[in-house]
């Protein structure tokens, strides 16, 4: 089993930044991807940004060019950089982890919350 522990978050407001991270630990693979996805009210869960573990970065259009997503793998955490938010990033952030071992293993965080007043 893994474990996710996020922390940062909180209220900002328009234009603001903030920064989450998201610890792992339990039975960690080295191949694996961290990433971050986010839940608004009434909406469905979205993919935010992603890193593997080989470096390898992705990120939804709607974040590209504001948030920042990097890893320490010696500390197994991952961390987004969040910058100009904007009141359409209100949302409740996951960390999502998925080990790469004879079956892909996903693990999810508790969430945090993040909201941007106008």
């Amino acid at each position: 089993q893994v474990q996710l522990v996020e922390s940062g978050g909180g209220l900002v407001q328009s234009g603001g930044s903030l920064s989450l991270s998201c610890t792992a630990s339990g039975s960690l693979r080295s191949i694996n991807t961290m990433g971050w996805y986010r839940q608004a009210p009434g909406k469905e869960r979205e993919f935010v940004a992603s890193i593997e573990s080989v470096g390898r970065i992705e990120y939804a259009d709607a974040v590209k060019g504001r948030f920042t997503i990097s890893r320490d793998n010696t500390k197994n955490t991952v961390y987004l950089e969040m910058n100009n938010l904007k009141p359409e990033d209100t949302a409740v952030y996951y960390c999502k982890r998925a080990d790469l071992g004879p079956q892909i293993v996903d693990s999810w965080g508790q969430g945090t919350q993040v909201t941007v007043s106008s």
